[in-house]
């Protein structure tokens, strides 16, 4: 206890008689001391003057970094699969192509309405509906059910349906039902459904339409 006591006082009285002289003519600790405070203080400005912003903008740059890395890995991931997207997109165009080609066209219509009422009088079935709809436009087809209701048997209307799925364009029933009579024949109830694509002045006024459909949805006041 007696030498910390000593060290301590040796320690103060090298702070005492401190004022007036020159700091370079202070003890050594008094020095170090001030050296110390004078370095605390050179950090502190140094952090709120210079070092604080450049902390902020390493962080920026570090998530900058990230982002890049991701995008990087992405485009990376693509570049691979390239040629396999590119190979898909052949075969989803040609798919594309080949159900386009299964549409006809509005001069073909007329044709393939016979083609399905021929496929009925082939199978020796009686029509008593024949009815074609309203003509609905899609974005890049048109619609076209017609109503329809065939006597027959069994075995005629399995066959008549296999008829319709078999043609080269597409035809689908819809809303079907059997109803059976006395004499044992069946009558079929059913929307027959065909489409054809549009030709380039339907798809023109469809775009107008579309348009100013767009258009009107912009320029609306709410109230």
């Amino acid at each position: 206890m007696a030498d910390l006591k000593h060290i301590s006082d040796s320690v103060a009285a090298q702070f005492r008689g401190l004022n007036g002289r020159n700091p370079g003519q202070w003890p050594l600790i008094p020095r170090v001391f001030l050296a110390l405070v004078a370095l605390l203080f050179v950090l502190v400005i140094g952090w709120f003057a210079y070092w604080d912003g450049q902390w902020e903008t390493l962080n920026q740059s570090e998530q900058e970094e990230v982002t890049l890395r991701d995008a990087f890995k992405s485009k990376v991931a693509q570049a691979v699969n390239l040629v396999a997207l590119r190979k898909q997109k052949d075969q989803v165009g040609e798919y594309v192509a080949s159900l386009e080609k299964q549409l006809p066209s509005k001069a073909e219509m007329d044709a393939l309405l016979s083609d399905i009422n021929q496929s009925g009088l082939g199978r020796g079935l009686q029509f008593e509906l024949f009815k074609p709809g309203q003509v609905i436009v899609r974005d890049y087809y048109a619609e076209q059910p017609i109503d329809i209701k065939v006597v027959g048997s069994y075995h005629d209307l399995g066959a008549f349906t296999s008829d319709i799925a078999s043609l080269p364009r597409i035809v689908t029933l819809n809303n079907m039902s059997i109803s059976a009579s006395k004499d044992g024949t069946l009558t079929l109830d059913a929307v027959a459904k065909t489409f054809r694509y549009l030709d380039k002045d339907e798809v023109d006024a469809q775009r107008k339409i579309t348009e100013k459909a767009a258009g009107g949805k912009k320029t609306g006041v709410k109230k």
